[in-house]
């Protein structure tokens, strides 16, 4: 979730709730009591209320908005996002390079400068050696799952399996200590972004193999490991080897940071809302819809952010599953949807808005259209029913659908087994925890007919980081699959090709737009809603800032701090 220039000003600022029961709240950044961006002290604990367990500690398996988001406390990369508080913090800006990459004049060759004084939690410097080490364990068929842009734009031999299997990577180099230089299959003008990304962090030459950092890490950032119960507790302490001189992206004013895992939903709300003890001090992700009319109190006005929906919500249909191979079964559905229904299942407008298309309108590139209308979003029975008689499934089918166990999302996954009911269409929900969920469904051998689940930017200046991960047939992995539905056309593929080539990357997000309708005529995918986020943070908290790229839209932990490191 990295980008290099701004999408929209949605993404900058955090917003008071205005419910539309109340009257209007008053801007964050206003409030009487310095707001919830007011400048942290230093010291204290940062709680964090949460369902479900992180997928992996490791930045080279996990690939989520949560996770990156908290990978940014304990990891660094080459660059990385502008803190939520920058006047464009959607800009790609150095990290542990001293400034952003130099490109040949062919753009195939980028080459970076490591700062001094960066090493990590232990006292060990970290050496280019270090950073090609992480790097290259991208390419790792069981450890390298995460994001795959690493491996779709550094060149490197067919037959590259990581360091561990492989050996070195030639195709990266690293004259000196403090110099590396990339080698890229072909131009990609956005490459600053691509380093940006939680695989590109350091590992210490040897280290990381097979399950070894699964529950460990390997710190760079200002904050190290104290102590991880899997599925219950995660502890964070300072790292006194990460030098503040070095970081100008991490403020990381708490001395602590508490999350708790495990916890039900309505519990995490039920603690957020009495705000007692140290709950003053904790925030969590979106609360729940049943929750939203409680929120209407003056009290908790005050403190309720409305966070800017940059994530689209989609249903990912299996092209290698019978009868979804016929691209009319496939329009059917997309016909038959009811995306309404979704919203409301989902907590209506204050959390979501429908979606018709897989670009969000904050992701640049972003293209109206509507290729299944309906009345009021609700769904085209009719015309979904003459597709279905077209392909011989006048009686309907029945299918299996993925989904993670939680309230909010079997909701989902209800509301469109319901739509489908009314052309003959049977759902079958199949329930997945929450913390394999990402993996279950990106292994292509686990996977089922379809998948209800989400996309947000990797950087969101450009729709690249959109399309190809999930449309692009030549990137369909064994495991971290992206591409649910396992479309493998030449057309787009030669599209996607030819749009990346464009080193015009204004031009090339107006087709990015355009490729995105050519490829809904497909349907390989039935895009269902954008989602919004609403937290309630505790009172004592503050430096809360959105982030597109770091926090998919949500808060940046790195500007995030106690106003009062004494209380709770």
């Amino acid at each position: 979730m990295k980008h290099q220039r701004i999408a929209t000003a949605a993404v900058a600022v955090v917003t008071t709730l205005a419910l539309a029961a109340c009257g209007g709240g008053q801007d964050a950044s206003s409030s009487a009591d310095g707001g919830f961006t007011a400048e942290p002290a230093q010291g204290g604990t940062v709680h964090v209320l949460q369902n479900a367990d992180f997928s992996y500690l490791d930045p080279a398996r996990g690939w989520d908005g949560g996770v990156n988001n908290f990978y940014r406390l304990v990891y660094r990369q080459l660059t990385t996002s502008a803190p939520g508080s920058a006047e464009d913090p959607n800009e790609i800006v150095p990290d542990l390079a001293q400034g952003l990459g130099e490109v040949s004049d062919d753009g195939l060759t980028w080459t970076y400068t490591l700062k001094d004084g960066i090493a990590f939690a232990g006292g060990d410097p970290i050496t280019s050696a270090e950073v090609k080490f992480g790097i290259s364990r991208a390419w790792d068929p069981e450890v390298g799952i995460g994001s795959p842009y690493l491996k779709q734009v550094i060149d490197a031999p067919e037959d590259y399996e990581g360091p561990y299997r492989s050996g070195d990577l030639p195709t990266i180099e690293t004259p000196d200590e403090k110099t590396i230089v990339f080698h890229l299959k072909e131009p990609f003008p956005e490459f600053d972004a691509v380093v940006a990304q939680v695989n590109a962090t350091p590992f210490p030459e040897g280290s990381g193999a097979g399950d070894e950092f699964i529950h460990e890490i390997v710190a760079s950032g200002p904050y190290r490991l104290a102590e991880y119960v899997p599925g219950s507790t995660i502890q964070l302490e300072r790292n006194p080897d990460w030098d503040p001189a070095t970081d100008e992206v991490r403020a990381a004013k708490p001395d602590a940071w508490e999350f708790t895992i495990g916890l039900d939903p309505a519990t995490i709300d039920e603690r957020l809302i009495a705000g007692q003890g140290a709950d003053v001090n904790a925030i969590s992700g979106t609360v729940q819809p049943a929750t939203l009319p409680r929120l209407q109190t003056p009290q908790l006005q005050e403190r309720t952010l409305q966070l800017p929906g940059i994530c689209t919500t989609y249903m990912g249909l299996n092209t290698t599953k019978k009868p979804l191979d016929d691209v009319r079964v496939r329009q059917a559905i997309s016909y038959a949807v009811d995306r309404t229904a979704i919203v409301n299942a989902s907590g209506g407008t204050q959390l979501g808005e429908p979606s018709t298309t897989i670009l969000p309108s904050t992701v640049a590139g972003h293209k109206d259209f509507d290729l299944y209308p309906s009345a009021d979003g609700t769904g085209d029975v009719e015309a979904a029913q003459e597709l279905l008689d077209e392909a011989g499934l006048s009686d309907g089918f029945t299918l299996t659908l993925d989904i993670r166990a939680q309230e909010s999302m079997q909701a989902q996954g209800e509301a469109v087994q319901q739509a489908l009911e009314r052309v003959g269409i049977t759902v079958e929900l199949n329930l997945i925890d929450t913390a394999t969920y990402y993996e279950t469904i990106g292994t292509p051998s686990q996977q089922h007919d379809a998948a209800i689940t989400g996309w947000c930017p990797d950087w969101a200046s450009s729709a690249a980081t959109f399309i190809p991960p999930l449309f692009d047939g030549r990137n369909i992995y064994e495991k971290g699959n992206s591409n649910l539905a396992q479309i493998d056309d030449p057309e787009i593929n030669a599209r996607i090709d030819e749009i990346k080539a464009m080193t015009d990357i204004d031009a090339a997000n107006v087709e990015w737009g355009d490729l995105d309708e050519e490829i809904l005529a497909l349907a390989p995918v039935v895009p269902l809603m954008v989602a919004r986020t609403v937290s309630l943070p505790g009172e004592n908290v503050t430096g809360l800032h959105a982030s597109a790229n770091a926090a998919t839209g949500g808060i940046d932990y790195v500007g995030v701090g106690l106003k009062d490191p004494e209380k709770g």
